[in-house]
């Protein structure tokens, strides 16, 4: 039997028996390199592809440093010429704000309606008619592709110019919105009480209303909220086509080059936007606040059955909203006549539309919209990084200027991206350059809330910790910031390109370039076949973005 206690390589004098030869030394390996991730690869992959298409909008926009400063200089002379601004009567301005918010709260309330049982059809976890669940997302992904001008300019063509155009456009475009965040809500919502419920007989609408709405009603609410915020942005320039509100003075001031009185409706605007974007954000932390810990009245249980201060506020707040919304429909003038008059223009669009006519021009001007979404998103992102690296907690040089900038951005932000475009045609004339410049400011101010928002969310301790063995400021944020920012700006960055994509055909429709226009004039003269291949176009475009988007955070975060 061989020793075993002996070394490698020395026979054993015991046994009499060699022991195996010793085995080679291991080559040198050189120096380690990290394994190349998915993650990198895909975020290499994603700014690689940024660059070229903005590289390619660029060419095809015919933008320069030369072109820039010019058209820069020709803004400057018109913005020269709208100082100082004139506002409108008190009483006039009062009653466009009336019909911009009622439009908004009608547009939102009907759409509310319809979102609820379209979600639950479209959520995975809901056990419903299985045949209607693709209709369901279906309907979701078409009306969220459509921009809200562009249903306004076929229900004007139907209804007829008003509000009620307006408010309809609204309602259609917000059910895509609604019904996507609240189905993902039923799906994340805990199955155990809707098991039960089906354990004891229940029909599936009495699941849905007795377990699962329940659960996800505050989550139904901040997305109300949220989208409510949204359409009086959008309210307030529907009026450019004919659809109520405060745009239809806008559209009427620069119409008849009144630049002064312009000015004053979109400083009207601008105020209205961030007075009820303060608004939005009071009521969405109320209403989203956790009640955990709440210390309950002397005498009083969780199950107590009866009235408390917290319940007479919900029933009022309810009732108070009802009461809005329905006083918003009755503002709509929606009188029977006038809706029976709508049915032929309704069924002449429809048979119209089919079958949708695609052409060389259409494909062109969607490629349009397209390279100038996708570039000024590009850029957008670029200067975002930059405005939330100066106004962030922890990477801001400088608090006076953060907070300066911080201000800036939110006034930037107010103001519709069809206002810019307005501006910039009135400037520089048609075309995709003026569109891109809309976009481009729209794009800046958006990305810049979206990364200074994911800075301040990240982990300090991967910075301080590099700070305090003497890194610099650079190095602690390349080092110990950036690898945690990766998957943020990427996802945020093509949440920015998708909303680009969508305002481009918004843009379009101002003459600033793109599919928009074309789709105005197919309507202008009733060729619906073109209208329907522009919108099936859209929604192809945006759904490929929607996809990549989806594939790339699984791949990020």
């Amino acid at each position: 039997m061989p020793d075993v206690s002996a070394p490698s390589g020395q026979a054993s004098a015991k046994a009499g028996t060699v022991s195996a030869p010793p085995s080679p030394a291991p080559k040198d390996p050189g120096p380690l390199r990290p394994p190349v991730s998915v993650r990198g690869l895909v975020a290499g992959g994603l700014l690689a592809a940024a660059v070229g298409v903005a590289w390619v909008a660029f060419w095809w926009i015919g933008l320069s440093p030369v072109t820039l400063a010019a058209g820069l200089d020709d803004t400057a002379r018109l913005l020269g010429r709208m100082w100082p601004p004139t506002l409108p009567a008190a009483a006039d301005v009062a009653a466009m704000i009336a019909e911009t918010l009622l439009i908004a709260v009608a547009g939102t309330g009907l759409a509310t309606l319809a979102s609820v049982p379209l979600a639950f059809i479209a959520a995975r976890t809901h056990q419903g008619t299985p045949w209607l669940r693709p209709v369901a997302r279906t309907v979701i992904v078409l009306t969220r592709a459509v921009p809200t001008l562009a249903f306004a300019i076929l229900f004007v063509r139907i209804f007829g110019l008003g509000p009620l155009a307006g408010a309809l456009a609204v309602a259609v475009h917000s059910v895509g919105m609604i019904a996507k965040l609240l189905a993902d809500a039923i799906e994340e919502a805990d199955p155990a009480p809707a098991e039960a419920a089906r354990a004891c007989g229940a029909r599936e609408a009495q699941v849905a209303a007795a377990t699962v709405l329940p659960r996800v009603f505050p989550a139904l609410v901040a997305i109300v909220l949220y989208r409510l915020d949204i359409n009086i942005r959008a309210s307030a320039v529907l009026g450019i086509v004919g659809a109520g509100g405060i745009g239809v003075a806008l559209q009427t001031a620069l119409g008849s080059l009144n630049y002064h009185r312009a000015a004053g409706i979109i400083c009207v605007i601008v105020a209205l936007v961030l007075l009820l974007e303060l608004l939005s954000v009071a009521l969405r932390r109320r209403t989203s606040g956790k009640t955990e810990g709440t210390a309950l009245p002397a005498g009083r249980t969780p199950y107590d059955v009866g009235w408390d201060r917290a319940r007479v506020l919900r029933v009022a707040g309810a009732t108070i909203t009802g009461v809005i919304f329905l006083a918003s429909l009755w503002s709509l003038g929606p009188d029977p006549g006038r809706l029976s008059s709508a049915w032929p223009n309704l069924q002449s669009v429809l048979t119209g539309m089919w079958p949708p006519a695609f052409s060389a021009d259409l494909l062109m001007a969607v490629l349009e919209s397209l390279l100038m979404a996708l570039g000024a998103a590009a850029a957008g992102a670029a200067c975002g990084l930059v405005a939330a690296l100066l106004t962030a907690t922890g990477t801001a040089p400088w608090r006076p200027l953060a907070a300066a900038l911080r201000v800036l951005l939110v006034v930037v932000r107010g103001i519709p991206d069809l206002v810019y475009a307005l501006l910039f045609v009135a400037a520089l004339g048609l075309g995709p350059f003026a569109g891109f410049l809309a976009l481009w400011i729209s794009c800046t101010a958006l990305a810049a809330k979206f990364f200074t928002d994911s800075l301040e969310q990240l982990d300090p301790l991967p910075r301080e910790a590099l700070t305090s063995v003497g890194a610099g400021r650079w190095q602690a944020f390349t080092a110990g910031t950036w690898p945690q920012f990766v998957p943020a700006f990427t996802g945020n960055g093509l949440f920015v390109a998708d909303l680009a994509l969508r305002e481009s055909v918004v843009l379009g429709i101002a003459g600033a370039g793109g599919v928009g226009y074309l789709m105005q004039e197919s309507i202008a003269t009733l060729r619906y076949d073109t209208t329907a291949a522009i919108i099936i176009a859209i929604a192809v475009v945006v759904y490929a973005i929607e996809t990549l988007a989806r594939a790339a955070r699984r791949h990020l975060l």
